[in-house]
């Protein structure tokens, strides 16, 4: 609680106390109005990405450095992605941030004017190295499925190795480990990195590893450039096991995660890569098992099941001879039963037909008295009519002999006739010379005219054949 104690004043200077807050807030308002929002340039250093979007880092120069904020609505607006070492220009309004009293710029906008010295010297190494083949995809190897043992390269302090081993302890706990120490930060911890790689290749075989976890946690550029040495890079691509890097956090990138076998982007993500062989071949035994145990509880109940069957099938033949003689009575009984319904069914249905047969059987006697009286009907009706045909066949005969051509031949006439076989029927028709054929009522007769004449024929002219 602010207190505001007054004192006497001495020798005419006020002694009226102020509150920190109060104090922080004039001094953040003073340089707010003394520092207009103006371009500041410098190197960015310590970068940190929070989970509500703000960025907070430092912007220092040879001699210098100062806290920095940019809150997320203005860094979601960034062409591009600042990373620690990059020489920017931020356009930034001079604070205090009054929580912790501490001087910090807050940023509006970030233009990039070059890259920092350290993040050149890492482009240009990394240039040189990739020429000389060192991070060349073809020559980086698999993991091992199940390594026997896992080498770790780190600080015995560092707390990645926390995570690593607490991460190993719960996915592969019954594997063995070997830690081979390093410094990880500072003048020396290049050299040392690279001597513990190479001596963990050196025993590889003795302490049976067959693979390297290279890790440390986050930290800036100069933190973490110790993992940029060309000695531990060459000693990296040199080791005779697979190598896996889990350095910083996932946006830091370093030359030892481009010689490594396999990038992890943090510590326990690399202890989770190593052992996943494991932790599934863990998963399906367990499956397995349970497979196992339900396919031997199902055998199990289904022997039981069997030998129920084959108990309640096991009985005395004297008895199963009395329940076949049991049965074959029944059966008898039934057959019997079954037979008599059946005969007296069919009895009934002979009665009821023989029944229905005599009610609709019809009376022939009056039908045969019927057709005696049609036949006698019939055969006189037949005589009648054939008696009658006789008559009309008489009468047709005589109308047909008065008109037979045979008939008035015999009665003296012929039928003349040319040497066409035409019948003549006018003598003008005939010139001298002609033969014909002239047929009496018996008989034929060909001649020969000599003359013709409309009125008379010269009997001389005939001349019978």
């Amino acid at each position: 609680m602010p207190m505001n104690t007054s004192l006497p004043a001495m020798d005419g200077v006020r002694n009226e106390a102020i509150p920190v807050s109060e104090l922080v807030r004039q001094a953040r308002h003073t340089l707010e109005r003394g520092f207009p929002l103006q371009w500041v340039g410098g190197e960015i250093a310590s970068l940190t990405r929070a989970a509500s979007g703000h960025l907070y880092f430092s912007l220092r120069d040879d001699s210098a450095q100062v806290r920095c904020v940019m809150y997320r609505s203005r860094a979601q607006l960034l062409l591009f992605r600042p990373q620690d070492g990059q020489r920017v220009q931020v356009r930034a309004l001079v604070t205090l941030y009054e929580a912790r009293g501490e001087f910090q710029l807050q940023v509006e906008t970030i233009r990039q004017v070059g890259q920092g010295q350290l993040f050149e010297a890492f482009l240009r190494l990394k240039e040189r190295l990739a020429t000389e083949g060192l991070f060349d995809p073809a020559r980086k190897r698999s993991l091992p499925h199940l390594p026997r043992a896992i080498g770790i390269v780190t600080s015995p302090q560092a707390a990645a190795l926390h995570d690593v081993l607490t991460t190993l302890a719960r996915r592969a706990p019954h594997v063995p480990l070997r830690i081979y120490p390093s410094l990880v930060q500072g003048t020396d911890a290049g050299a040392m990195l690279a001597n513990a790689v190479a001596d963990a290749g050196a025993r590889a075989a003795g302490d049976c590893i067959d693979v390297l976890i290279l890790c440390r946690g986050g930290g800036s550029l100069e933190d973490l450039w110790a993992f940029n040495d060309e000695r531990l890079v060459k000693a990296i691509a040199a080791s005779p096991i697979p190598v896996v890097c889990g350095i910083g956090h996932e946006t830091d990138f370093t030359l030892a995660d481009f010689a490594a076998d396999l990038r992890a982007p943090t510590p326990t993500a690399a202890a989770e890569l190593v052992s996943a062989g494991h932790l599934e071949t863990h998963a399906r035994l367990v499956t397995l098992r349970l497979d196992l145990a339900r396919h031997m509880r199902r055998g199990l109940d289904a022997a039981w099941e069997r030998c129920d069957r084959n108990r309640a099938r096991l009985i005395h033949p004297r008895e199963r001879i009395a329940r076949q003689h049991e049965r074959c009575a029944h059966l008898e009984q039934r057959l019997k039963a079954v037979l008599a319904l059946h005969l007296e069914r069919a009895r009934t249905r002979y009665r009821y037909v023989q029944l229905k047969l005599d009610q609709q059987r019809p009376d022939t006697r009056g039908q045969a008295r019927a057709v005696a009286h049609l036949a006698q009907s019939l055969q006189a009706a037949a005589a009648r009519r054939l008696a009658r045909e006789r008559l009309r066949h008489t009468a047709l005969t005589n109308h047909l002999q008065h008109l037979n051509p045979q008939a008035v031949l015999e009665r003296g006439y012929a039928i003349v006739r040319t040497a066409t076989g035409e019948i003549l029927r006018d003598a003008k028709l005939t010139r001298s010379g002609d033969h014909l054929h002239i047929q009496p009522a018996h008989g034929q007769i060909e001649v020969r005219v000599e003359s013709s004449s409309a009125k008379q024929l010269n009997p001389s002219a005939q001349k019978s054949r």
